[in-house]
């Protein structure tokens, strides 16, 4: 005996019959969850492997860390928030995020009044300072673990747009590593700043757009 077929509607309610109401900020607590696991063995990694700055309580006191830690922290927070619109599927790109080139002009504005007032015989100190050849680098390397971590949030969500995705969370990442790793470095300029620790976390971000696709397809 033939069975009439089942429409399209009879067949999304039956799917939908079973399935249980996701918690409200469900993916906020993922999302968070899996960047701070990562922001711990990053911070971890500073401590243990780099260490942290031993005059760090009196650069504290100064403007220098805290404009490196304000300029890194801005680009991971809009970051993280663009993750987390790019974690639901079907999302837009978010129209916001040229929101991320206010930091970057401001730092740039800093990094020139500082240069102005110097003479231009420390100009190329002040952008190369002691550890450019190696900054770019840890910062990128440090951004690992929380892109791990942030990949492992992925495993619940339903991103479709996988390059984009991978890009905001190599992004997120590269700007969290760069705020921990502020713990470490020692550096002052705001060009430095600006040049090398943006470069690492753009090598995270072009990281997670090339293993966007491969590793958040589900």
């Amino acid at each position: 005996m033939n069975r009439p077929p089942i429409s399209t509607d009879d067949l999304i309610a039956s799917l939908a019959q079973n399935v249980a109401p996701v918690r409200r900020h469900a993916l906020g607590r993922r999302l968070g969850l899996g960047l701070g696991l990562g922001a711990v063995i990053t911070l971890v990694l500073v401590g243990a492997g780099l260490g942290f700055r031993p005059d760090l309580g009196i650069a504290m006191q100064g403007t220098a860390f805290w404009v490196k830690w304000l300029y890194t922290a801005s680009l991971g927070l809009c970051a993280i928030m663009a993750t987390a619109q790019m974690a639901r599927p079907d999302a837009p790109m978010p129209r916001w995020l040229w929101v991320l080139a206010l930091p970057v002009a401001g730092l740039a504005m800093i990094g020139g009044a500082e240069m102005a007032q110097a003479p231009r015989s420390q100009w190329l100190a002040m952008w190369l300072g002691h550890s450019w050849k190696v900054c770019s680098t840890l910062v990128f390397v440090l951004s690992v673990p929380i892109f791990a971590g942030l990949l492992w949030s992925f495993r619940r969500l339903a991103p479709t747009r996988l390059r984009l995705a991978g890009a905001t969370a190599g992004l997120a990442a590269g700007g969290w590593a760069a705020m921990l790793y502020c713990l470490h470095c020692p550096e002052v300029s705001a060009i430095f700043v600006l040049t090398w620790y943006t470069l690492g976390i753009g090598m995270a971000c072009a990281l997670g757009a090339l293993l966007g696709p491969r590793l958040l397809r589900w």
